[in-house]
């Protein structure tokens, strides 16, 4: 157990030394340092008021479940949406998890508090020809064959091997060719291994023929018309125009046809664990909400077909 800080910072350097060990140990990414950050700061920062008085060793360790919640209506008042809010208090439970463990300090109530009920969003996946249309539309967008080639590469890495935006922009030049499988990094830093569909492969390769940039081994595989890495933006304003002129809803976003991809091997027999992993979810609880959507597609068929529920 080390020892504790002093002084007046203690609560700030105490944030600081478990924001280190969360991206040294942990490998959290900045993006998580980040919001992990700016939650816990924002719930000292009340306990101060709260509590009318420094935040210390004493007071951390004192915390009630009326404190706890003190600190939920706070911030609900405040306008924070429930997930929001479920987001920050799992940043506060994973600081006190550590303070318990590195200092002894007591957090049996924060532990205990219970979150903000949530409502399940299920995704809305893109049906597969509506999917196919969209990547055949993407390449309409423009007049620069090799803009439409790389825009339709980077679609079809999404919906064919469930990538996330970022993850498929972070390809690098020497990534390609791609081979049978595909190695990403995902959010929190960790790796995964995802199989490539040949058209995926070819789609990549089509683009990379007529590239007019060379950025070289360690550049990004997928540059913007000045040679510079392409941004996501541009990948959801392209998919956005194909949406229109398809008449697709707006729920049909590049992120859609990843939910697209675990929702057609799910149809297909795909077992949730192996999803996961393609995914790259750390949760299988994460994996299980196209558990949901399988079942609402089922209900649709199912209400279509029977003689009684068309009445």
């Amino acid at each position: 157990m080390s020892p504790l800080p002093a002084g007046p910072d203690q609560a700030a350097t105490l944030v600081d030394d478990w924001l280190g060990q969360l991206a040294a140990v942990r490998g959290a990414s900045p993006r998580t340092i980040i919001a992990y950050r700016r939650d816990v700061s924002g719930y000292l920062a009340f306990l101060a008021s709260h509590l009318e008085g420094p935040v210390g060793r004493k007071a951390l360790g004192a915390i009630t479940l009326s404190d706890m919640r003190a600190w939920m209506a706070h911030e609900r008042a405040r306008g924070i949406s429930a997930r929001s809010l479920a987001r920050a208090l799992a940043a506060v439970r994973s600081f006190h998890s550590w303070l318990a463990e590195a200092h002894g300090i007591e957090a049996s109530a924060v532990l205990a508090t219970r979150g903000p009920r949530l409502t399940v969003r299920l995704p809305r996946p893109v049906p597969a020809d509506a999917a196919r249309d969209l990547i055949e539309t993407v390449e309409l967008q423009t007049l620069e064959p090799w803009i439409g080639a790389r825009d339709v590469a980077v679609v079809t890495l999404l919906y064919g091997c469930g990538l996330r935006i970022s993850e498929a922009l972070g390809l690098r030049w020497r990534d390609a060719p791609l081979g049978e499988s595909l190695r990403v990094r995902g959010k929190g830093g960790r790796e995964r291994v995802v199989p490539v569909l040949p058209v995926a492969a070819e789609a990549v390769e089509a683009y990379r023929r007529l590239c007019p940039w060379e950025p070289g081994a360690d550049g990004p595989l997928f540059v913007g018309a000045r040679g510079g890495a392409l941004g996501p933006r541009h990948v959801q304003k392209v998919t956005a125009k194909a949406r229109l002129q398809l008449g697709l809803p707006a729920s049909a976003t590049p992120h859609s046809l990843r939910h697209s991809f675990a929702t057609h091997l799910l149809e297909a027999g795909g077992d949730l664990r192996s999803i996961q992993e393609l995914l790259g979810h750390a949760s299988l609880t994460t994996t299980q909400i196209y558990t949901g959507v399988d079942q609402v597609r089922l209900m649709e068929s199912y209400l279509a077909a029977h003689p009684r529920a068309r009445g």
